[in-house]
């Protein structure tokens, strides 16, 4: 993600605008629509990430899906929920996906493709 308020005219040329900061509150998601590929834009509590909407496993709508944390080991080797990552898990058969990063959480060959988000002015666009 990046962040900058030093206007439009910065832009590059394959950015696309998809909502301004007010419509896209933390812990919620939009999807766009970008030369026919839809994609979900997430505003998280470490900033704003793009992933690919169509779930690799077999094309599932992720952006349906659930965000949440995931669960992790404390020092005692017990299960706990960790919310420092936020996965998205397709509705279709709960394939789990790093939102920040795309990485599958239990099978690294797979990934979702993600995109870079930037925000200018309150404005927040998609680079594809």
């Amino acid at each position: 993600m990046s962040r900058s308020d030093s206007g439009e005219s910065d832009l590059p040329q394959n950015a696309h605008h998809v909502g301004s900061e007010a419509e896209l509150e933390r812990g919620e998601s939009i999807l766009a629509e970008v030369d026919g590929i839809e994609i979900a834009v997430y505003h998280t509590e470490d900033g704003y990430f793009a992933i690919s909407n169509f779930c690799v496993h077999q094309g599932g709508p992720l952006c349906e899906g659930p965000v949440t944390g995931t669960l992790g080991q404390d020092d005692d080797g017990k299960l706990c929920y960790e919310e420092g990552t936020q996965v998205v898990r397709c509705p279709w058969h709960g394939w789990e996906f790093d939102v920040e990063t795309g990485e599958h959480l239990s099978r690294p060959e797979y990934s979702q493709p993600t995109y870079d988000v930037l925000v200018r002015d309150g404005e927040v666009y998609v680079r594809w």
